[in-house]
């Protein structure tokens, strides 16, 4: 049995921060239906063809899902999506704004004739506001978040190399049904939810953002390495790759330099005596260190970090996190099916002992489109879809 056997959600959605928070629910036990577009479908299905002729950020997104194409601007599609939504525990959509009401799609109409349902609406900037009808990718939304502000090199700022802020909004999307969930099981009554992209990346810059108000100035772009901490990120090692590392407070700072650097005098040399000054004098700092590490290979200065408690990392590429012994030895990938073959996907992280989760096949566009509108007592798509 899984967590939300018996639960159904329909979603509306496109792109990735919908699809994000339907696919866990979905994982979860939930009988997610995705509604699309006659036709093409979801146009994340069109972002590239590399998983084997699909898009990869679709086949990510939308495992465990069952499709049905409506046209919602005829009458046929309005009464397949009302008579869904009626059904539903779960609404879900992320719509251009307003979009959902114009259709009648909205909480207010929705929950009148269904009064247990949940309702979440996904948005780039959240309702009122001059921000309101803004488009919202997710590049743009991390800049007005302020979070390109502060990733890049000194010479440079960058984006994030993950959709970041659309994975925010899906996460507190998930949690937040989760969190209606448990709160219908005690009064009865469904939920409104609202998250916009921006709010939920804005909660995650609360370092930064704390940083700037109380510190007086932005944290500065440091690359790989952190701006508030020293030493922290890569050096370079004898073989010229990198190593990196983290000090997380002096007593680990004093056996860095003893037991890794052969070097304990540094612990207490005026420049680098506390984190602070480690900072202010990182440019020194890093000197010292790669001093230390140009007689050792990369593997090598990892393995001395790790035999006196250094966290330490090995760069790793794509390549390698696919073949991550630790993901190997954890047992963490299984196959499933896609409308291309049999595919390989990481098990969700959050694992609860005694639940397996789905990990269903990814639909093709409308799929299941004439088993639900049977199942609702509709007409078939035959001739065309509804």
């Amino acid at each position: 049995m899984n967590p939300l056997d018996g639960i159904t959600v329909v979603s509306l959605e496109q792109a990735v921060a919908a699809p994000f928070a339907t696919r866990q629910l979905a994982d979860l036990g939930a009988r997610v239906i995705k509604v699309e577009r006659p036709g093409p479908g979801d146009f994340a299905r069109g972002y590239d063809e590399t998983v084997k002729g699909m898009s990869s950020h679709f086949v990510w997104l939308n495992r465990s899902k069952e499709s049905v194409a409506l046209d919602l601007k005829s009458p046929q599609g309005q009464e397949a999506i009302t008579a869904l939504a009626r059904e539903a525990d779960v609404f879900v959509q992320n719509l251009a704004p307003g979009a959902a009401e114009r259709l009648g799609l909205g909480a207010e109409a929705l929950r009148a004739a269904n009064p247990r349902l949940v309702h979440v609406s996904i948005s780039g900037y959240g309702p009122g506001g001059p921000y309101t009808t803004k488009k919202a990718y997710d590049l743009l939304v991390q800049c007005e978040a302020g979070l390109v502000s502060i990733t890049g090199t000194e010479d440079e700022p960058s984006k994030v190399g993950i959709s970041v802020a659309d994975i925010a909004a899906g996460m507190y999307a998930y949690t937040g049904v989760l969190t209606a969930l448990f709160q219908r099981e005690r009064s009865g009554e469904g939920a409104t939810l609202e998250v916009s992209m921006l709010e939920a990346l804005a909660e995650w810059m609360g370092f930064p953002l704390n940083y700037s108000l109380y510190g007086g100035s932005d944290p500065r772009r440091s690359g790989a390495k952190h701006a508030a901490i020293a030493p922290y990120g890569p050096f370079h090692c004898g073989d010229g790759q990198q190593v990196f590392l983290g000090i997380q407070n002096e007593r680990e700072w004093a056996t860095f330099c003893d037991r890794v650097l052969g070097n304990l005098a540094l612990a207490t040399d005026p420049r680098f005596e506390r984190n602070s000054l480690r900072v202010e004098n990182s440019a020194e700092l890093t000197d010292e260190i790669e001093q230390a590490f140009a007689s050792l290979t990369a593997e090598q200065a990892a393995a001395r970090l790790e035999e006196v408690g250094i966290a330490n990392a090995l760069l790793r590429d794509l390549a390698g996190l696919a073949a991550h012994p630790q993901l190997e030895a954890r047992d963490r990938w299984v196959d499933y099916e896609s409308p291309v073959g049999r595919l390989r996907a990481l098990i969700p992280p959050a694992t609860l002992q005694g639940s397996t989760p789905v990990m269903g096949p990814i639909p093709e566009v409308g799929e299941h489109t004439d088993q639900i509108l049977a199942e609702l007592g509709l007409a078939p798509a035959t001739g065309g879809t509804p």
